[in-house]
């Protein structure tokens, strides 16, 4: 299942923004993956925090096959060694299993999560152990499908404005700026907006300035 959108969100934006506009019709559509389980989409994200996608793959499948299921029962079962032998470090062992255990006693309603709004859903989210706030945002977007998720900690989201609209510096203000243009609808700028910072569109270049050499 793919992140779901159209030419509703695609034309608004095209709209708001002339160079976006010129970015979307060059890109065409983009097709994200999402996690409808929010359990899993949790557990997902912990185990990726600081390493590679394919290392993240790499675990969750490992999870998979030595659990069968992942949810609060079986990951209480394994415990915090037999995760680590899955790869993850003791520290995202101990997180799963904290997490595992608020759903087990009930502690965390995580299906009220669902009808939260953004901002009572990421406070809910980032009140875990090893979930910050981007971590939350992700969850909302490639996981409940929000559609106005827009990120100021996403390093790559500000690379792509840096990108496309040639700015050196990303502040709050800049960046809050461009939240309200592209509201309601800031899942899927930042769908392009990544694409950009990853070398969609060629000859676009980053205008931070360069580092001086050590």
């Amino acid at each position: 299942m793919y992140f779901a959108y159209g030419t509703k969100e695609t034309d608004y934006l095209s709209r708001k923004d002339k160079r976006l506009a010129a970015a979307i019709a060059q890109i065409g559509p983009i097709e994200r993956e999402v996690d409808t389980d929010l359990f899993a989409a949790v557990v997902h994200h912990i185990i990726g925090q600081q390493i590679s996608m394919k290392a993240q793959a790499t675990i969750w499948q490992r999870m998979r096959d030595a659990l069968g299921t992942v949810d609060a029962e079986h990951l209480l079962a394994a415990g915090v060694p037999q995760l680590q032998q899955l790869g993850m470090t003791f520290r995202k062992a101990e997180y799963i299993t904290d997490f595992s255990q608020k759903i087990h006693d009930s502690t965390f309603d995580l299906q009220a999560v669902w009808q939260m709004p953004d901002d009572e859903a990421i406070r809910a989210l980032s009140s875990l152990k090893g979930i910050g706030v981007w971590t939350a945002e992700m969850i909302l977007l490639f996981c409940m499908q929000r559609p106005d998720v827009f990120s100021y900690d996403d390093l790559a989201i500000q690379r792509g404005l840096r990108m496309l609209y040639h700015h050196r510096k990303i502040d709050r203000k800049l960046f809050e700026k461009y939240r309200r243009r592209f509201s309601p609808y800031g899942s899927v700028a930042s769908l392009y907006l990544w694409a950009i910072s990853g070398g969609a569109i060629p000859g676009m270049r980053d205008y931070a300035p360069k580092k001086p050499a050590k």
